[in-house]
């Protein structure tokens, strides 16, 4: 996960997690990160010092910019700012992983082989998830299987 400091063309500042620099470049173009002051969205990354950690583990960097304007949520102690679109979409995301890991088996490791049975019809039809690597989704993609990966939040990892 990445932390970027943001900014508007109005010159509102506020930050938002990413989990690449390619993810921030895709939801940017797709205009999917706005300003949480102006809803504005032409934003670009602001100047930010990064995060150096001496031997001893301590934080040795220079501060991370301010925000031109001070923010309620960040001057109360609260998570950082996370935009109206963002929040909703992440409860989305997670009511669907929730809904597929309640009404659907979990296979595991045999996830390539089960969904090609079911695709080939050699076993019954039925909603399974389970674990494939990048190469085995991609080679199950070129069959024909349709399947579709399990949505991550970041808050899942921790």
């Amino acid at each position: 996960m990445i932390r970027y400091a943001l900014r508007c063309e109005q010159g509102h500042a506020f930050e938002s997690w990413f989990q690449s620099s390619s993810a921030f470049d895709s939801q940017v173009k797709r205009k999917l990160v706005a300003c949480p002051v102006c809803d504005s969205v032409k934003v670009e990354k602001a100047i930010m010092a990064p995060r150096v950690v001496s031997r001893k583990g301590r934080e040795s960097t220079a501060p991370v910019p301010a925000p031109a304007a001070p923010l309620p949520e960040a001057a109360s102690g609260a998570q950082p700012l996370m935009m109206a679109q963002e929040r909703e979409l992440r409860t989305k995301l997670k009511e669907l992983r929730d809904h597929i890991v309640k009404n659907a088996d979990n296979v595991g490791e045999r996830f390539p082989n089960e969904a090609r049975k079911m695709h080939y019809g050699e076993i019954e039809h039925r909603p399974i998830y389970g674990e494939a690597s990048p190469d085995e989704a991609r080679a199950l993609i070129d069959e024909g299987v349709e399947v579709s990966p399990l949505p991550v939040l970041p808050e899942d990892r921790n």
